[in-house]
């Protein structure tokens, strides 16, 4: 197991990089902060106290939550940390500008780590002088409970940056997936856009609701998948023959016109407001901070339950357990 370092920082804190500064803090590692907004120390604050709610639902320490330092400037936020986390907005010029101040002022050993949901390493580190040290590490709202980082290197990523990047993200609590090949949206975030294409369009022809595709997903397969992935779930369903009969009896269905898959309805203003207005009925007048306190109420109970039969995801609060001993 890698040795945290003693201290973090994380540039950009909206909901990501204040949820990876509340991961850290929890772990006992100081963090450095810089967020042009005047917002940034409230979001900083409510997102601490929703990720120590949740670790104390979880029954795991929260005695010794380590230091937040609000800085004026990049340069000072990320002077001596070992991880430095980048969580600025999707726009490639910001993450350019971003990448190049924290490159010219980081540590030679620093673990420089992207957010990114989409950009491939390659492609954020032209910026860099020393694009060895820079990975992907992108995460799952809230970070501070959900444990999956998909770890991507780029063409100039050492190995021992990855090697380095996956020991600490496992120390953290977390479960680093290592994507070995360089790809847009990496893996997580590709599956997800398939069912998210499909339920625009299950929106846009009038078939269901954002609420009753919703329900499809929560009372359905999306309970699967909280303990056990597509896979594994459909080698069950190939019954004793496993997933090679599972294939022989449902492969040809994938020849049937099911799915748009790689197309998506056109964002019309009427379909946006369609959307719009039923998210808002959905949402019953919850506020965004209820439906986070919700959802980490939901996330709590489902760890607990997978802990408690070692299961999915439930074996990362085990670990954490272990690293807090």
């Amino acid at each position: 197991m890698a040795e945290l370092p003693q201290r973090g920082a994380v540039v950009g804190c909206g909901v990501i990089g204040a949820a990876w500064a509340a991961r850290m803090r929890l772990r006992g590692i100081d963090v450095s902060a810089y967020d042009p907004s005047p917002n940034a120390s409230g979001i900083l604050d409510d997102v601490l106290a929703d990720a120590v709610s949740a670790w104390q639902a979880l029954g795991l320490s929260t005695d010794h939550v380590a230091s937040l330092t609000l800085c004026a400037s990049i340069e000072e936020a990320v002077a001596d940390a070992g991880l430095i986390q980048e969580s600025v907005p999707e726009r490639l010029d910001i993450k350019h500008s971003t990448l190049a101040a924290i490159d010219a002022a980081a540590p030679a050993d620093a673990i420089v780590a992207s957010s990114t949901s989409g950009y491939k390493p390659t492609d954020l580190a032209t910026s860099m002088t020393r694009p060895e040290r820079l990975v992907v590490a992108h995460p799952f709202n809230p970070v501070y409970l959900l444990p999956l980082v998909e770890i991507v290197g780029g063409e100039q990523t050492s190995l021992g940056t990855i090697d380095r990047a996956m020991g600490t993200y496992r120390a953290l609590g977390m479960h680093p997936l290592h994507v070995r090949k360089e790809i847009d949206a990496f893996i997580a975030d590709r599956l997800l856009e398939a069912v998210w294409r499909e339920a625009l369009w299950l929106v846009n022809d009038g078939i269901a609701t954002t609420e009753e595709i919703d329900d499809a997903i929560r009372y359905g397969f999306g309970l699967r998948w909280a303990q056990m992935g597509t896979f594994e779930t459909y080698r069950i369903a190939g019954g004793e023959g496993g997933m090679r009969h599972f294939m022989e009896q449902f492969g040809p269905a994938l020849k049937w016109p099911w799915t748009k898959l790689m197309d998506t309805p056109e964002l019309t203003d009427e379909l946006i407001d369609t959307i719009a207005e039923q998210s808002d009925e959905q949402a019953a007048g919850r506020s965004i901070r209820d439906l986070a306190q919700e959802r980490d109420r939901n996330l709590v109970a489902i760890l607990r339950a997978l802990e408690s039969v070692d299961a999915g995801a439930g074996k990362t609060i085990t670990n954490l357990r272990a690293l807090q001993s």
